[in-house]
């Protein structure tokens, strides 16, 4: 029987989504095992992302109020002493699970499984899946520390549904870190836009550093991202290049998402690229080189000059919505 923690993560004074992702794995695990899984939301707004996440099926939930903004130093002691009572705890491989998590395994000295794509329950042993070089081969491994660690891929784990049910809520009591004195929160600079998330939208729409100019994105591509209603994101040549902000960057350094349809406009499809979008249900690529290595994983690939048929293809997508 294993029990597993689910750090919760917070923003603006609520739940992202992301931890839903983290959710679906940890009934995977607590479902396997004969164990059952809690909740840890931790920070500024605490108790009201403890009531969000409580209808989704917990056992219980806990909530520590910690004031001042996201610093790790000051969140990772309280996750640790929360984790003596699990066999597992679990975040989400954002930035901020990537972040908090090796703080955590310090704290522990327990071994992590990050950015898993997979859980595995056999006998009451758990594997974990991940991707590694770029994607092109899959990893499966055992932490055999008595905590184990793990960061889930967002992309490949469903977001948890509402179970129906409230789970009982507690408060934790924040512990104390000396660490947490030495770092001070300043602020948080993010993107409003009324685009859906990158990480989170069922259609994404990237361009590629063959759009050439940053008003080539505004004019020729977003029509199209708005046509689909979709997120847009982008290839590392396009951010390095200056033509979009790094914050769309699709890709192993970049975000990786796995939307019901993506579609790659002007991109030729590096390893780096194709690492953090291979993973989408549908893939539609333009391009006008028949041969760019994106056509190895598109399901359609159209060949042409981008000017022309996206244009051509917001006209249709709006035509047909309408």
């Amino acid at each position: 029987m294993t029990d597993v923690l689910v750090v919760a993560e917070l923003m603006d004074g609520g739940l992202r989504k992301t931890t839903l992702n983290a959710i679906t794995a940890a009934r995977t695990i607590a479902q396997g095992t004969g164990g059952a899984f809690d909740v840890l939301a931790i920070g500024v707004g605490s108790k009201k992302a403890a009531e969000e996440v409580a209808t989704y099926g917990a056992r219980k939930v806990l909530a520590t109020e910690v004031a001042g903004g996201y610093r790790a130093e000051a969140y990772a002691a309280t996750v640790a002493a929360a984790a003596k009572s699990y066999g597992v705890v679990l975040v989400t491989a954002t930035t901020y699970g990537k972040d908090l998590l090796p703080r955590v395994a310090g704290k522990l000295g327990a071994g992590i499984a990050s950015d898993i794509s997979s859980v595995l329950v056999e006998g009451g042993k758990l594997q974990y899946k991940r991707p590694v070089y770029a994607g092109n081969v899959y990893a499966t491994l055992e932490v055999t520390t008595p905590i184990q660690l793990v960061s889930v891929r967002q992309s490949e784990f469903e977001q948890a549904a509402p179970s129906g049910g409230a789970s009982a809520i507690e408060e934790l009591a924040a512990v104390a870190d000396p660490a947490s004195s030495r770092v001070e929160f300043v602020s948080i600079e993010s993107v409003k836009s009324a685009r859906p998330e990158l990480a989170e939208a069922k259609t994404v729409v990237s361009g590629g550093r063959a759009l050439k100019t940053a008003e080539n994105f505004k004019t020729v591509l977003e029509p199209l991202v708005d046509a689909f209603g979709a997120a847009m994101g982008a290839s590392r040549a396009a951010c390095d290049a200056g033509l979009v902000p790094n914050d769309l960057q699709v890709g192993q350094t970049g975000k990786v998402v796995a939307p019901k349809l993506y579609v790659a406009v002007g991109i030729s499809g590096a390893i780096q690229h194709l690492a953090g979008m291979k993973g989408s249900k549908v893939i539609v690529a333009v391009n006008k080189d028949k041969e760019a290595p994106i056509a190895q994983v598109a399901d359609y690939f159209l060949v042409g000059d981008l000017f022309k048929v996206v244009p051509e293809l917001t006209a249709a997508v709006l035509k047909a919505k309408s």
